[in-house]
């Protein structure tokens, strides 16, 4: 199975990427869009069965950062930065067409 990273950055896949959360569960995610902002990279992602506390047209917002020298995935949980990320996401769906 992929590194869920390498999948991310994957143009070509189509896979749901596999996370495990803190109880060590396997979640899958269906990838909905890489943003890059100010020199960071942010990945939305949205469940792929309704997660408890979530409503069903909700998604995550997760920052790839180094951690101890290794790329990680970690949840960004401030509202600024979110509302952020799903703005620059918006202005690409148009920039698009």
């Amino acid at each position: 199975m992929n590194n869920p990273i390498d999948q991310i950055f994957d143009e070509n896949n189509q896979d749901n990427i596999v996370l495990y959360n803190e109880n060590g569960e396997a979640v899958e995610f269906e990838q909905i869009a890489l943003v890059p902002r100010l020199g960071k990279v942010y990945v939305i992602l949205k469940p792929a069965v309704v997660m408890e506390g979530m409503g069903e047209d909700e998604a995550l917002v997760l920052a790839v950062e180094e951690v101890d020298g290794e790329e990680c995935l970690v949840l960004v949980e401030e509202d600024e930065v979110i509302d952020a990320v799903f703005s620059e996401y918006y202005e690409l769906l148009r920039e698009e067409g």
